[in-house]
């Protein structure tokens, strides 16, 4: 598949079919995903990989307690693998203490964003394209509030580590496309300002 046919393909899959994922599969979506840029080359980044059904069923019992018979989306859950991508802060602030670098040491004033989420988020977007390559479907969604504690507990996560959101992969499923869709992609003309604002 040409990049462009997997970036034009790519959206938010809410079901799954009940099957695994090929391990291979998986690793070329982490092995595309540690190639993303980061500052510095930080790489500041890891990615916990759940496969097996009692990971999965730790997973949305940690970030999805709730009643989930009664969500949009029951397909969701079927995902055949989840993959959390994790942000390290102290990574960057490490490597730009570093006499290339030349930062104070611990200087996150200097950082106009925190690139450590920003670079995770891009490597992310690396295993969703390649996830499209290879004929699955994905979806990126967050992890918030009081399930950010579950998680790392269920899974042992050092505090360091941030998880910027996770990843459901899997054979796609007959789905409802998100009614926000109707909202159109925004036209060039609307975002993209040339020479000046």
């Amino acid at each position: 598949m040409e990049l462009r046919e997997a970036i034009l393909r790519r959206r938010m899959v809410r079901a799954f079919e009940e099957r695994a994922v090929d391990p291979e599969v998986i690793d070329r979506m982490l092995e595309h995903a540690v190639h993303a840029p980061s500052a510095g080359f930080s790489q500041g980044w890891a990615f916990l990989v759940l496969t097996e059904l009692e990971e999965g069923a730790r997973f949305w019992d940690a970030v999805f307690p709730t009643d989930r018979a009664s969500f949009g989306h029951p397909g969701l859950f079927n995902a055949g693998c989840i993959i959390v991508p994790l942000s390290h802060k102290q990574a960057y602030l490490d490597r730009y203490a570093e006499p290339d670098k030349g930062w104070p040491a611990g200087d996150e004033d200097r950082w106009p964003v925190p690139y450590w989420d920003t670079d995770t988020a891009m490597a992310s977007m690396l295993i969703l394209l390649t996830a499209v390559d290879e004929g699955l479907g994905a979806l990126f969604f967050g992890i918030f509030g009081e399930h950010i504690d579950a998680f790392k507990q269920a899974f042992g996560v050092p505090s360091a580590f941030t998880p910027i959101g996770a990843i459901a992969i899997g054979h796609r499923a007959s789905d409802k496309p998100s009614p926000s869709l109707q909202r159109g992609h925004r036209g060039l003309d609307e975002v993209v300002h040339r020479g000046r604002w």
